[in-house]
């Protein structure tokens, strides 16, 4: 499949995660911020908006509101660094959406397992 074929929002979305994912590992100090992994970036046809989704290991309330907080507070800073890294007129508006689906599934998982295993 050519890059012609893919949506652009597509591949504008996936570019942005990459750069995101590098900023987050090697420029934004802020220690809330450590140990989130972005899944997905969608981002809206006009190219001003993007939902970020991340995920972490962390499942205490307080500690995710702590990390939301972090990426919130991050969030100019990395749109300043993607308008430097990226050829596009628009850089979007981030927003970050936590994503427990893996953790969700990981649980499912070792519920039915528990369940076959039971049999």
């Amino acid at each position: 499949m050519a890059a012609s074929d893919i949506p652009r929002t597509l591949r504008v979305g996936e570019q942005i995660r990459r750069e995101l994912a590098e900023l987050l590992r090697d420029a934004v100090k802020d220690p809330r911020v450590a140990g989130v992994t972005l899944l997905d970036v969608r981002v809206s046809r006009d190219l001003a908006h993007a939902k970020v989704y991340y995920s972490t290991l962390e499942d205490e309330p307080r500690r995710l509101a702590e990390i939301q907080a972090g990426l919130e507070h991050a969030a100019g800073f990395l749109r300043g660094q993607l308008g430097r890294r990226m050829r596009i007129r628009t850089v979007p508006q981030l927003r970050f959406i936590y994503d427990d689906t893996e953790k969700k599934a990981a649980e499912l998982e070792a519920l039915i397992r528990r369940a076959l295993h039971k049999n």
